[in-house]
């Protein structure tokens, strides 16, 4: 059974941290379940039990995605160690254009997708990939420091993105244009730096130290990180609930720092569990472990698909099973997306590898 799995599925991609992989493929199930519910769900059912757990699940999945970008941008700022302070910083920099590039040519993508009926405006929408981008810009910086330093103040900005928060909507900021504001003041339709940069940041502060500990130490590790995300949660809860709050206006689900605090103990949880199963129990190929290596395009799709005018007849008419089955349709889809994209990798490889070098063909020619 294991020979006939290893012939028909795609190898994973070396030099990957699996748990990591897995971790994102778990996001990309429960964002892929979540926005199915939120587009087609009729609306007489929107105040169920089966929509609220859909909408919780899946407003997790953007916290996990932020923390793992943030912990590749530190890994990559440890890969160039040896650099300048401002070759690390440019290098940073750099990562944080690719990030806008890819934000805007999504948004670009979908407007003209919708156009004529979709205004303008929706280019200025500040998604996920926006953040990501913004979000590195600022804390492209942190390349100025290595190891512990750089965990310490990637750790603080994380925590001053999710302080700030509250303060923002009375800020300067409000008062900026809509294109740029939405990037600094908290709002339900979009993802803003305050509070959501904060994942990014504490993702950069576990890139930072990842090189630092040993293979052997990986088990301890995750259980302080278990234990720090229990910590995390019970601390969100209790300052969700207390009377009173040092912030004028703040927003438990818009901008509160007890939102973030749970959300990353949430986090955190899940990549003990993560390394739990595909270190101790899981052995072969794994179907979310693939999502994870391919979560960009798989997220990029599934927007269009969901969101677009392919389907939008069956918006707002679907009972909860009907989203269900839709929900596994779509996973389903999506894996075999990327599994032809990892295929397509595969055979590009190969071809490369079997590419004649210059050498080589002045050999044959003589």
């Amino acid at each position: 059974m294991r020979e006939l799995t290893a012939m028909q599925f795609p190898a994973p991609t070396r030099n990957r941290i699996v748990f990591l992989d897995w971790l994102r493929g778990l996001a990309a199930v429960i964002m892929l379940q979540g926005h199915t519910f939120h587009a087609f769900l009729r609306p007489e059912d929107r105040e169920s039990s089966a929509y609220y757990l859909a909408i919780l699940l899946g407003g997790q999945a953007a916290a996990i995605f932020l923390f793992l970008t943030g912990i590749t941008y530190g890994l990559g700022m440890n890969r160039r160690q040896n650099l300048s302070a401002s070759e690390r910083v440019w290098a940073a920099l750099k990562r944080a254009r690719y990030l806008f590039l890819l934000a805007i040519l999504f948004r670009l993508q979908t407007w003209l997708f919708s156009w004529p009926k979709a205004p303008w405006t929706n280019l200025l929408h500040v998604d996920v990939l926006n953040l990501m981008g913004a979000a590195a810009l600022l804390l492209s910086l942190c390349a100025l420091f290595h190891g512990r330093r750089r965990f310490r103040w990637a750790l603080g900005a994380g925590i001053a993105f999710a302080a700030i928060a509250p303060l923002m909507a009375d800020s300067t900021f409000a008062r900026l244009p809509e294109g740029l504001k939405n990037y600094f003041v908290p709002s339900g339709d979009g993802f803003a730096m305050f509070p959501w940069a904060a994942f990014l940041a504490f993702g950069v502060a576990a890139g930072s130290v990842i090189p630092l500990v040993e293979r052997s130490d990986w088990p301890r590790v995750m259980q302080w990180a278990a234990l720090v995300g229990f910590a995390a949660i019970a601390a969100g809860e209790y300052f969700a609930y207390l009377p009173w709050s040092i912030y004028p206006n703040s927003q438990f689900w818009l901008d509160s720092p007890a939102l973030i605090s749970s959300k990353m103990g949430i986090t955190l949880l899940l990549a003990a569990g993560a390394f739990l199963w595909t270190e101790y129990f899981a052995s072969g190929w794994s179907w979310v472990t693939q999502l994870g290596t391919t979560s960009l395009a798989v997220y990029w799709v599934h927007v269009e698909l969901v969101y677009g005018r392919w389907f939008a007849s069956y918006r707002d008419h679907l009972t909860a099973w009907g989203c269900t089955v839709v929900a596994v349709a779509l996973i389903a889809a999506m894996l075999a997306l990327s599994l032809g994209i990892t295929r397509l990798r595969e055979m590009r490889a190969k071809r490369k590898a079997w590419q004649p070098s210059g050498i080589e063909v002045s050999e044959l020619r003589s």
